[in-house]
C-alpha cells in the first residue's frame, strides 16, 4: 500500500463540475507528475463538500486547508506553495476558515458547526468511484453483520426502534413499511430506491448518489434481506448524469467483489440491483407513478390501496423508500438503533438533509438534527441574508410545501411542526426569501410548476390547478377581485380533498399558506393594484422624484420607447405612465438613485 504525505481532495460534484473541477483534477495531476510528486501526494476526486457557494472546492490533508473558488490557474500556486514548500496559500482559503494566524479546519466553519452528518457521511471524504475507500470507513460492514448475524425480523425491529422515517416527503416509519412488505405474501418481492428528486432547487439524493453510491447498494441489500427480496430497481431521472455513471460503476465493482449477486458472504443471500431512468416527470416521485414507469408504462399514479408493500411492480410486493432514508440504514445497523433514535426530537429521530438555496449567504447542502430552529439554519449555517436585507419567508417542502414567514423562525425543525405551520418536510429543498420577493408571486411560481407537471389522470389536480393558477396570474396582472381570494380557498379545498395522488393533494399548499400568513399582499394586489414587493411587471409604476433628478438625460437615452421626456440641464425629467412598457431600464441607468419603482 501506498502511504501519502498529503492528500488534495477535489469536489467533483455537479455544482463543482460545471465550475471546471475537471479541469482542476486534471491540472493536479499534470503538476504532480511534472514535479515528480506522484507517490508522495495523492489526488482524489469526491462528491460535494456541502458549501456549494464557495465552489470549486480543493481541501488539502494533513493540514485541512480549506481552499475556496478554485479556478484552474489556482492550482498552480497551491501545488508550488502548498505541496512543494509546505506553505498554506492564504489568500486562496476561505474566508471564514482564516482567523489571525490560526487555520481553521472545515468542522470550524460556520456552514458545518451545527451540522452533524449521518446520511452524507462519505461526502467529500472518499472517492466515490473506488469500492476499497467505501469499505476502508466501514463500507458493507453493515451488510455482512445482518447476513451472518441477525434474521430479517431481528433487522426490522432495529429500524423500527431507531425511529427512523421516511425522507422522501410524508414521513411514514420505516420499519413499518419494511415490516408490512416483509409480511405480504409473494412469490417474488422487490426493493426500489426512488432517486427521482423532482423538486425546484432539491439536490439531496443526487448528492448522495454522487459522493456515496455504495451507501445505497448497501442499504438496499439489506433491506432486500429483512424483506425477502431478491431483486432491486434504483429510479433515477436521465437528467442526473454523474449521479448515474457513478452508480452504475458501483453497481459493476459490487458485484465484481460478490457484494450483489449469488451467495453473498457465502450465506446463500441472493440480490441483485439494476438503475432504471425516468424522463424527468415529477410526478413519478409519487410512489405508484414510479411503480408504473419502472414497468414502462406512463408515469400515473395508481389508487391506493392497495399499496406498493402488497401490490407494486408487476403487482408483486415492493418496499419503496428514498435514497437519504436508505443512507441513514448501515450506520443504524452499525451504531444501533438507540443512538439514531437519540438524535432529533420525540417523534422526529435522526438528521435532515437540506438543500439550501434562494436568499441566503450560504448556498448549499446540510445535514442538521432534527429540531435544529430555522433561525440556526438561515443566520448561523446559511450566514443570513445577502446586503444584510430582512428575512421574509422560507419555503420547505418544494411546491408540495408552504411558506413560512418570519415570525415563526424559532420554529425547530421537525415532520410536525412543519405541518402545523401548513407546510411539510418534503423531500429537504428550503428556499429563503427576504423583503424583495412577492408572495402571490411566489404561490403562482410554485403552482405553475405543478400544473405543468400533473399528469392530468385526475380532474382536481388537471382542472383545479389550472384555474388556481389564471387566478393567480391575474391578481399579479391587477385584474383580481376579493372574490377570487375566496375561489382560491375553496378550489384549495377541493384540491386537496380529491386529488388521486399527493402531487395533486399537496399542490394547493404554497397558496394556502401564503394566503394565511401574507393574506395583506394579496388584498394590496387587489384592491390597490400595487405589488408591496415591486416584482408584478403588470403593477409596477416608474417615477422620477423631482429633488434628486439632475436633469442630466441619461434616463431618456436609456428608455427603448421614448416615454422619459424633459430637457437636459433645464428640466426634471418625467415617466409617462401610460406608454411605459416598464422595462425598468432607466432605474440602474440612473447614477443619482433618482427613479424609483412602486
Amino acid at each position: 500500500m501506498d502511504l501519502f504525505r498529503s492528500h488534495v481532495l477535489v469536489c467533483a460534484g455537479t455544482g463543482c463540475v460545471s465550475s471546471d473541477s475537471a479541469k482542476i483534477l486534471d491540472r493536479f495531476e499534470e503538476l504532480l507528475e511534472k514535479h515528480e510528486l506522484e507517490k508522495e501526494v495523492k489526488v482524489i476526486k469526491t462528491g460535494c463538500f456541502g458549501l456549494c457557494e464557495a465552489g470549486p472546492i480543493v481541501i488539502v490533508y494533513p493540514e485541512g486547508a480549506f481552499y475556496s473558488h478554485i479556478s484552474v490557474d489556482d492550482v498552480d500556486k497551491i501545488t508550488e506553495e502548498h505541496l512543494l514548500k509546505g506553505r498554506i496559500v492564504k489568500d486562496l482559503l476561505y474566508k471564514e476558515s482564516v482567523e489571525e494566524d490560526k487555520i481553521r479546519s472545515i468542522d470550524e466553519v460556520g456552514f458545518y458547526k451545527k451540522q452533524q452528518r449521518v446520511a452524507l457521511r462519505n461526502c467529500g471524504l472518499i472517492n466515490p468511484e473506488v469500492i476499497e475507500e467505501y469499505i476502508a470507513f466501514d463500507g458493507y460492514q453493515a451488510l455482512a453483520s445482518v447476513l451472518t448475524e441477525m434474521t430479517p425480523q431481528e433487522v426490522i425491529d432495529i429500524v423500527k426502534k431507531s425511529g427512523l422515517r421516511g425522507r422522501g416527503g410524508g414521513g411514514f416509519p420505516t420499519g413499518l413499511k419494511w415490516e408490512f412488505t416483509a409480511k405480504a405474501e409473494g412469490d417474488q418481492k422487490y426493493v426500489a430506491c426512488n432517486a427521482d428528486e423532482g423538486d425546484p432547487g432539491a439536490f439531496m439524493d443526487r448528492s448522495v448518489l454522487e459522493g456515496d453510491p455504495h451507501v445505497i447498494i448497501e442499504s438496499m441489500a439489506i433491506a432486500g434481506y429483512a424483506v425477502g427480496a431478491d431483486k432491486g430497481y434504483v429510479y433515477i431521472r436521465a437528467e442526473y448524469p454523474i449521479a448515474v455513471k457513478r452508480l452504475q460503476i458501483a453497481i459493476d465493482q459490487a458485484k465484481e467483489e460478490g457484494l450483489l449477486g449469488k451467495d453473498i458472504f457465502g450465506t446463500g443471500f441472493n440480490f441483485d440491483l439494476e438503475i432504471r431512468l425516468g424522463a424527468g416527470a415529477f410526478v413519478c416521485g409519487e410512489e405508484t407513478a414510479l411503480i408504473n414507469s419502472i414497468e414502462g408504462k406512463r408515469g400515473m399514479p395508481r389508487p391506493r390501496p392497495p399499496f406498493p408493500a402488497q401490490k407494486g411492480i408487476w403487482d408483486k410486493p415492493t418496499l419503496l423508500n428514498n435514497v437519504e432514508t436508505y443512507a441513514n440504514i448501515p450506520q443504524i445497523i452499525l451504531k444501533g438503533a438507540e443512538w439514531f433514535a437519540g438524535i432529533g426530537t420525540e417523534k422526529s429521530k435522526g438528521t435532515k438533509v437540506f438543500a439550501l438555496g434562494g436568499k441566503i449567504n450560504n448556498t448549499g447542502l446540510l445535514e442538521i438534527p432534527m429540531g435544529t430552529t430555522l433561525r440556526e439554519v438561515i443566520y448561523e449555517i446559511g450566514g443570513g441574508i445577502p446586503e444584510g436585507k430582512a428575512f421574509k419567508a422560507v419555503q420547505t417542502g418544494g411546491p408540495s410545501g408552504g411558506c413560512i414567514p418570519a415570525e415563526h423562525i424559532d420554529t425547530p425543525i421537525d415532520y410536525d411542526n412543519l405541518i402545523k405551520l401548513g407546510s411539510m418536510m418534503g423531500s429537504g429543498g428550503m428556499i429563503v426569501m427576504d423583503e424583495d420577493n412577492c408572495m402571490v408571486d411566489i404561490a403562482r411560481f410554485f403552482l405553475d410548476f405543478t400544473v405543468e407537471e400533473s399528469c392530468g389522470k385526475c380532474t382536481p389536480c388537471r382542472e383545479g390547478t389550472k384555474r388556481m393558477l389564471d387566478i393567480l396570474e391575474a391578481i399579479t396582472e391587477g385584474k383580481g377581485t376579493l372574490k377570487d381570494l375566496e375561489s382560491l380557498e375553496t378550489l384549495a379545498k377541493t384540491i386537496k380533498a380529491a386529488s388521486l395522488c399527493g402531487l395533486g393533494q399537496t399542490a394547493p399548499n404554497p397558496v394556502l399558506s401564503t394566503l394565511k400568513y401574507f393574506r395583506h399582499e394579496y388584498e394590496a394586489h387587489v384592491n390597490d393594484k400595487k405589488c408591496p414587493a415591486g416584482v408584478c411587471q403588470a403593477l409596477l409604476e416608474y417615477k422620477v422624484i423631482p429633488e434628486l433628478c439632475k436633469k442630466c438625460g441619461i434616463c431618456a437615452k436609456k428608455c427603448p420607447v421614448d416615454c422619459i421626456s424633459g430637457e437636459k440641464g433645464k428640466e426634471v425629467y418625467v415617466i409617462d405612465t401610460d406608454t411605459c412598457i416598464k422595462c425598468g431600464a432607466c432605474l440602474p441607468a440612473c447614477p443619482f438613485k433618482a427613479i424609483i419603482k412602486g
